[in-house]
């Protein structure tokens, strides 16, 4: 567990769980899941005394439960969120840093696994509760304190008393939704691996020769849909998030004012990146379909061409076979059979069918590639 003191020009990090709030910012109360289990007491009774009520024993539960889809829910006295994220190790490095994998075209559907990420927002106190192996708290943990350091830094070298803005998250709502933020961009990042792994399948499918990966194909569908509800349940967790802070009451004071827009206003950005990644799946699942009834039609183009062909070539040996089999019969008087001159002028005969016929059938481009 880490605790966390966040005031409007500083940041600093708690060895314990204070007794009382502190008398301005706010705390953020970051722990994983298995140990929030495990010390589930000492974080109600820090609850009760930082902000006068408890988690209720449904919440709890879905805090704890790690295969709960992204969803929405209040209470009087907090808001709680559970949003999935993609899990440890699945996240795409957006500078490719990492080394590629042995396989890269299977890099992102891979990739395509979350993990839940539950934030329980009070008014002053912030409670997240990650998978053991999320990196979103030790990086927002050192985002902050960097965003602290280099403030200093630069107000030590202007010399300026006033000093530049922290633009540190003014309450939870805000880390809260910065934090989504942020795990909403590893699935814009997703989207370019992923529509170089279906460009691949769609030149597979389209090549000349036959596709035979068909459960590669099915892997990739599978893992778009589970991609698309993943979104869609996003979407509908953060819309009513939406919905329930349009129902937060008014505020006389302009600072709060402002807060309450800005909240909003990086709501809907949030909601944005979701629908952006929601549309590009949906598109990307379009695609990979037009590439299978692309595939199927070249087939069936394909098999019509060698049908066509092979029907041509029937055409025109129908009539040298029936030449053939009319002279081979076991006759005396059959014409030209004793003539020394009749079997060129049958093979002339049956040369000038053959031609004929062949020209015949090009000229109606039967034996075109193009026709």
């Amino acid at each position: 567990m880490r605790v966390f003191h966040i005031t409007a020009d500083g940041f600093a990090e708690l060895a314990v769980l204070p007794d009382a709030m502190p008398s301005g910012g706010y705390l953020w109360i970051g722990v994983e899941r298995h140990e929030f289990e495990l010390g589930l007491e000492p974080v109600q009774s820090a609850l009760q005394r930082l902000t006068g009520g408890q988690l209720v024993d449904l919440h709890v539960s879905d805090l704890l439960n790690p295969h709960l889809p992204s969803h929405f829910d209040y209470t009087s006295l907090y808001e709680l969120l559970v949003f999935r994220r993609l899990a440890a190790g699945s996240n795409p490095v957006p500078n490719g840093d990492a080394p590629a994998p042995a396989d890269p075209t299977r890099q992102a559907l891979d990739a395509i696994d979350t993990n839940p990420v539950g934030f329980a927002v009070f008014d002053r106190v912030l409670l997240t509760v990650h998978p053991s192996d999320c990196q979103v708290r030790e990086f927002f943990a050192a985002r902050l304190a960097q965003m602290v350091a280099g403030a200093g830094l630069r107000n030590e070298r202007r010399g300026d008393p006033r000093g530049i803005p922290l633009r540190l998250p003014a309450g939870p709502a805000d880390l809260m939704l910065r934090m989504v933020n942020h795990m909403v961009d590893g699935y814009l990042e997703l989207r370019r691996l992923l529509t170089r792994e279906l460009g691949t399948l769609q030149q597979a499918l389209l090549d000349g020769g036959g596709f035979s990966n068909w459960r590669w194909l099915l892997d990739s569908r599978v893992a778009l849909h589970l991609l698309e509800d993943t979104c869609e349940d996003q979407r509908s967790a953060i819309q009513e998030w939406i919905d329930a802070l349009a129902e937060w009451p008014a505020e006389n004071d302009p600072g709060l004012q402002r807060e309450h827009e800005l909240l909003r206003l990086r709501s809907r950005d949030v909601l944005e990146h979701i629908e952006r990644v929601l549309g590009h799946v949906r598109r990307l699942e379009s695609s990979a379909e037009t590439a299978v009834q692309m595939h199927f039609s070249a087939q069936s183009n394909r098999t019509n061409t060698i049908m066509r062909t092979l029907t041509v070539l029937t055409a025109i040996f129908l009539p040298l076979n029936l030449v053939t089999g009319f002279f081979g019969m076991n006759f005396e008087g059959l014409p030209l059979i004793h003539s020394p001159t009749g079997f060129w002028i049958v093979f002339g005969v049956m040369l000038v069918l053959g031609v004929g016929l062949s020209a015949f059938f090009w000229r109606k481009r039967y034996l075109r590639r193009d026709a």
